[in-house]
């Protein structure tokens, strides 16, 4: 069963649809860019439940997923880390999972960390 969300789902698909067509992304204000990680960030945790990586978008989001040995406290075995653009270009596929942890954009330890086969994002 999928966790409760905090973003509605069409609330976060539009915040998402403005960040990706807007001319000018450093310019998309704040609140829209949270809505979008957060809403993406849940839409994975659905996408491949579970609790053995941790992916963070700080500051705006965190969520546990894909399956495996579960951790309940401390730092988990895998951790996924990366900041809001990356987060959203990998979402949308504009950014290829390989690419954004070979240039470091993103940053994983542990196993389970390969998100490509979640990546890109199915939109509705």
């Amino acid at each position: 069963m999928p966790a409760r969300r905090r973003i509605p789902v069409d609330e976060g698909w539009s915040a998402l649809h403005a960040w990706t067509t807007s001319e000018d992304r450093d310019a998309v204000a704040r609140p829209t860019i949270a809505t979008a990680v957060r809403h993406t960030v849940a839409e994975l945790a659905d996408a491949a439940p579970g609790r053995s990586v941790e992916v963070r978008v700080p500051p705006f989001a965190a969520a546990q997923c894909v399956e495996g040995p579960v951790h309940t406290r401390g730092t988990p075995p895998a951790v996924v880390e990366t900041d809001a653009r990356t987060w959203l270009e990998l979402a949308t596929g504009e950014l290829a999972w390989a690419d954004g942890v070979a240039s470091g954009r993103v940053r994983v330890s542990g196993q389970r960390t390969d998100l490509s086969a979640h990546l890109p994002l199915a939109r509705p």
